[in-house]
């Protein structure tokens, strides 16, 4: 850890700022993605004397940052290793990442308890997945390793008990009875959990986590959280039959699904069907998140009432998209473009703060708009990074060179248990996907109450 840390003052000493930053060449993203990573690692602490490794502070009132945020933190560095090639984080990476595993080693760790969603282990979970398909190191053997850690969220979340039978089916957003959110199900705990379980059939080739991604994505439109223009909706009560649809549209649920849907195009060999589900995911979000080609969180932006978790959406828009092109690289032409135009107005909020390389949010003034965190700096950072994606191999898999080490039965032993993992029934799919008939209600409220996690 010390000579990770030697190696960051040396950047500093070395005397990097950011006059403006370029995304000209591969060696000025580079660059620049380092000086972003820098800041952002600012923000954490858990690796100095008394502190929780893992973390960003918080949670409320505590700090910041929930813990999901974390976990989708490292997901992109992990990215950013990738990508430059820079591993100067990874030692930091991999002992968050162990250290926040919990007992069962299913990304439920005691702690979080009262504010633990399906979605937040799920972030954990995805970026496991992405350790594994990027071929990060390995941990040392006596260590859980990414796929199984992957595996086990994923085969807790598919646990009977989470997938109950209020609005049809579907996972709610909260785990825990006593959770506040308990009674809602929403899109982004469903889109992680279909996004883990394209990711899963495609390295190991396992059919039963693709019938679950399928069973997830038909759910989703049938209850109307996903409608036919492929706009997603934030979710709805189960006490209503979740027909009280908040459509509220968040960037990280289109995100989420089109990756997902990116994936199964490339898991079944390039199908009519997900070729097309994916080419009008991409276009509903192309149309709804990039105006003028530069992404916006509409559900905030406009006034900054954007809460610290919709500060990180455009990080993940980015780097999913760009993750799309390389699963399905019909995508390319139309995405990457795309992506280039709002990484230069990315960078070039990067002025602010003492450093005079803070980024900001606003990325559509392409200029510093007086915000700062964490949330900012993975955005940039994602967009920035991103742009070396057609430079970069495609994910891997456990047959074209991934050496992480799987547990089918993963996450059996947790408190929220499936037993060992199967191939779907036929009565397991009918049961899924038997929905009530939903009346869509338009329910715009404020979605400020869903707020005490993502």
């Amino acid at each position: 850890m010390a000579s990770t840390w030697f190696a960051l003052a040396a950047l500093t000493a070395a005397g990097i700022t950011n006059a403006a930053y370029s995304i000209a060449t591969t060696s000025d993203i580079k660059q620049t993605a380092a000086n972003v990573a820098w800041d952002l690692l600012q923000y954490y602490n858990g690796n100095e004397t008394g502190q929780t490794p893992g973390i960003l502070p918080g949670p409320p009132p505590a700090g910041d940052y929930y813990w999901w945020e974390s976990g989708a933190m490292w997901g992109t560095l992990i990215d950013y290793w990738k990508y430059t090639g820079d591993s100067s984080y990874n030692d930091i990476i991999t002992q968050a990442m162990l250290w926040q595993v919990g007992p069962d080693e299913d990304y439920m760790p005691p702690n979080y308890t009262a504010s633990l969603g399906n979605d937040d282990q799920g972030f954990w979970g995805m970026s496991a997945m992405l350790a594994a398909e990027n071929g990060f190191p390995d941990p040392p053997e006596k260590e859980p390793q990414w796929l199984a850690l992957a595996q086990a969220v994923f085969n807790t979340q598919a646990d009977p008990q989470r997938h109950d039978s209020t609005c049809g089916g579907g996972l709610r957003w909260q785990i825990y009875l006593s959770n506040n959110g308990y009674d809602y199900k929403n899109s982004i705990a469903n889109g992680c959990f279909f996004n883990l379980g394209a990711r899963l059939a495609r390295y190991t080739g396992n059919q039963t986590y693709a019938d679950w991604a399928e069973t997830t994505w038909n759910w989703m439109r049938s209850v109307g959280f996903m409608d036919d223009d492929y706009n997603i909706y934030d979710g709805g009560h189960v006490q209503n039959n979740c027909t009280d649809i908040n459509r509220a549209q968040f960037s990280y649920n289109n995100a989420v699904f089109l990756l997902g849907a990116a994936y199964m195009y490339n898991y079944t060999n390039g199908s009519d069907t997900w070729k097309q589900r994916t080419t009008a995911l991409v276009d509903a979000t192309l149309k709804t998140f990039f105006p003028d080609n530069i992404a916006y969180e509409i559900a905030c932006e406009e006034h900054m009432s954007c809460t610290t978790d919709m500060l990180s959406f455009k990080g993940y828009l980015h780097r999913w998209l760009a993750t799309a092109t390389q699963v399905a690289p019909f995508l390319a032409d139309t995405v990457l473009p795309v992506l280039q135009t709002s990484a230069e107005a990315a960078v070039a909020t990067c002025t602010g703060g003492s450093n005079g390389r803070t980024c900001g949010f606003k990325w559509s003034t392409k200029a510093y708009d007086g915000t700062y965190g964490a949330g900012q700096q993975m955005n940039v950072l994602g967009a920035v990074s991103s742009l070396l994606v057609q430079e970069a191999k495609p994910p891997l898999t456990n047959s074209t060179g991934g050496t992480s080490k799987g547990d089918v039965n993963a996450g059996s032993h947790s408190d929220s248990s499936r037993g060992e993992l199967r191939e779907l029934t036929a009565g397991d799919k009918a049961g899924a996907s038997i929905l009530t008939i939903v009346i869509l209600v338009s329910a715009v409220g404020t979605f400020g109450w869903m707020s005490t996690g993502v």
